[in-house]
């Protein structure tokens, strides 16, 4: 919005060009994220309280939690805006892709805020039925993925770039729809899974996303993606500004989120920004680099699976507790520690992502 502003007033003074630069719009849609979040994180606390839209806890849960009952969730909304009105003011909002990753984000942010309304304020403890909520995931993630599919424009941005091997470039075809869906949805339910304890997924979330940045806006410039090997995805350049926004989010919800939390970003933050992380990965091409990044999302979804699974088949359970980070609570280890050392994790695991542009 504001681009196109600054584009018309350089006819009259050309030091408004400069905001046609993408590292200066990136930045700036980290600070007005962050200021926007700092500044209504507080009054946001104060009216989830006042309206007792609080967090509610498992009793089989670690007894630590027991405290947290009541805490106010449904905080993720105020990540959502931040992003949205970050990215709508400092985008090209003629980009398709903008749009892209915007609508999924929307659509999932609202199946959350679905599921938390039923669950803290009507108090129906299943809130959103699995069925229409993996429904409306669902509509959100093929949408997505057919849009893409029917608007690429050349055939690497259809193809699976493996990564650390620069000659590995599978032809998708229509499967692209498939694995587009899977890494949305997936992606998704991953970060919600993973969202247990105080700043847990926030951080991650923030890391891979800033991750995701490099990624866009060496895929958006032919030269660096020619030069790093990488597919040149024409456009994804502008997705920097997204993830910006993302990361300036997270970090103003964070501030709040911190241990001792004084706001859960509830099922609304946590789908939302897990399919925004996803529709990224797979528009820069990066499916596989995503699952080496969320590593630690990753290994919170295969827990419950794995635990799942033992216990129908053989009546035991592997972990203590499912998803992992409630295994290690039991085990002993406080929560702070358990929370730094998965950021520690993820903090390596997006270093080891970044180091396949190079490693090839």
């Amino acid at each position: 919005m504001l681009l196109w502003l600054a584009d018309f007033l350089s006819q009259y003074y050309h030091g408004f060009a400069v905001f046609k630069y993408l590292t200066l719009r990136a930045i700036l849609g980290v600070l007005t994220a962050l200021a926007m979040g700092l500044w209504l994180g507080p009054h946001m606390i104060r009216r989830l309280s006042y309206h007792q839209i609080g967090q509610t806890v498992r009793d089989d849960g670690p007894q630590s939690h027991l405290s947290k009952a009541g805490t106010p969730t449904m905080g993720g909304a105020l990540i959502l805006i931040c992003i949205a009105v970050s990215t709508l003011l400092w985008a090209n909002l003629s980009n398709r892709y903008i749009w892209v990753v915007l609508l999924v984000t929307a659509v999932f942010g609202v199946v959350g805020w679905v599921d938390d309304y039923r669950k803290v304020v009507e108090k129906n403890s299943r809130g959103l039925p699995a069925r229409w909520k993996f429904f409306w995931q669902s509509v959100g993630g093929l949408g997505a993925a057919i849009f893409l599919y029917a608007t690429a424009k050349t055939p690497v941005e259809t193809s699976l770039i493996v990564p650390f091997f620069k000659s590995i470039i599978i032809d998708l075809g229509p499967f692209y729809i498939v694995l587009a869906y899977l890494t949305i949805v997936g992606c998704s339910n991953a970060v919600n899974l993973t969202d247990g304890l105080d700043g847990l997924a926030i951080m991650p979330t923030v890391l891979v996303a800033s991750a995701l940045a490099i990624f866009a806006y060496a895929s958006g410039h032919a030269n660096f993606a020619q030069y790093l090997l990488i597919p040149f995805v024409p456009g994804s350049g502008e997705l920097v500004v997204f993830c910006a926004a993302i990361g300036g989010a997270g970090l103003s919800f964070l501030w709040f989120n911190t241990y001792p939390a004084q706001v859960f970003m509830g099922d609304v933050g946590a789908l939302a920004l897990g399919a925004a992380l996803g529709v990224l990965a797979v528009i820069v091409r990066q499916e596989i680099v995503l699952i080496i990044m969320g590593g630690v999302f990753v290994m919170e979804t295969v827990s419950v699976i794995l635990q799942v699974a033992s216990f129908k088949l053989t009546g035991r359970r592997i972990f203590r507790m499912a998803p992992l980070h409630h295994h290690f609570e039991l085990k002993g280890w406080p929560e702070p520690r358990v929370i730094v050392r998965f950021w520690i994790i993820t903090l390596i695991l997006v270093l080891i992502g970044l180091a396949s542009l190079k490693i090839r």
